[in-house]
């Protein structure tokens, strides 16, 4: 049963992103529910026309179901803000800071949460030289969660220093985030809700069957076993929920987020470090934010309405 009056909901996805088939499969999750639900939906998949196919639409609100660039930036966001259009999920400077790594340590260091060390390069200065003590890990600066992640450890095939053929994930970025590797666990939590009404849900264990847990271990089926809720001490599962909505806060996030982890376990709680805070977690079969709310018994239809509703009730309230 609906928890809201019947709307007409335009649910964004797609676009040229990265992350385009996965934002198909988040958007045709969230539409297919609101239709069982009995709403009216307008599936737009993110193109040159968006703007044209919004304002032909008129919907009462945007289900923002894009990942990665540009759904996730702020650029969407600013055009729909423009545009007098409510969207669920984050607004424009939220995006803007939360994509962007460096920008994200900026805001929440000083805050108290703690993140791995590290320094912005050039993917050009790598043939020359290591940015960092081996083991350490390669990211683009403004990309989604497990885009173009690489670990360089200290007998990788890549070369030392690396070389101009090796291949590696890193190789289509300008830019990137070079951190140290931190050894031990990954972690997830997810936070729902707007300022002081956001909670935090649970904490999943992500466990690789190889390797790590990169872009082909989160979205291909059966190559990663959730933990839901993990099995690590409560004050681990405390400081990783205190962190995630202490990230969601400070960043101002709203409807969704989920905060990365990584914990060595050998260090107990000082071992633990927030990764990212990512805005627009995924909604597909395999994705980590609906798992947790239907743990916490809430199913995906009402978890999308839910976050519709906070975007409505957000709309209400800056108007």
């Amino acid at each position: 049963m609906s928890r809201l009056p019947h709307l007409h909901v335009a649910v964004l996805m797609g676009g040229p992103a990265n992350e385009r088939e996965v934002s198909l499969l988040s958007g045709k999750g969230v539409a297919d529910a609101l239709e069982g639900l009995g709403h009216r939906v307008t599936r737009i998949d993110l193109g040159r026309d968006v703007a044209a196919r919004l304002a032909e639409a008129a919907p009462d609100v945007v289900f923002n179901a894009l990942h990665g660039v540009p759904g996730e930036d702020g650029s969407v966001q600013g055009m729909m803000d423009l545009m007098g259009i409510p969207y669920t999920h984050s607004g424009m400077v939220t995006s803007v800071i939360a994509i962007d790594k460096e920008l994200t340590k900026q805001a929440l260091v000083p805050a108290g949460i703690p993140m791995p060390g590290g320094r912005v390069v050039s993917s050009e200065s790598l043939f020359a030289g290591d940015p960092l003590p081996r083991p350490y890990v390669l990211k683009p600066v403004n990309e989604g969660s497990s885009v173009g992640v690489a670990i360089v450890m200290e007998d990788s095939n890549c070369g030392n220093p690396i070389r101009r053929d090796a291949s590696g994930p890193w190789q289509q970025f300008a830019e990137l985030l070079a951190e140290p590797y931190i050894r031990g666990r990954e972690l997830t939590a997810a936070v729902m809700g707007t300022g002081d009404d956001a909670r935090a849900l649970l904490v999943t264990e992500l466990v690789p069957k190889s390797g790590f847990y990169d872009f082909t271990a989160k979205y291909t089926d059966g190559m990663t076993q959730h933990v839901c809720p993990a099995e690590i001490p409560d004050s681990i599962t405390r400081l990783c929920q205190q962190y995630a909505l202490a990230a969601h806060r400070k960043l101002g996030c709203r409807g969704v987020s989920r905060s990365d982890f990584r914990w060595d376990d050998e260090r107990g709680e000082e071992g633990l470090f927030l990764l990212e805070t990512n805005t627009q977690p995924g909604m597909t079969p395999l994705s980590l934010v609906p798992e947790q709310a239907l743990a916490c018994g809430i199913s995906y239809p009402e978890l999308v309405e839910i976050i519709i509703e906070d975007a409505l009730a957000f709309a209400r309230g800056s108007a």
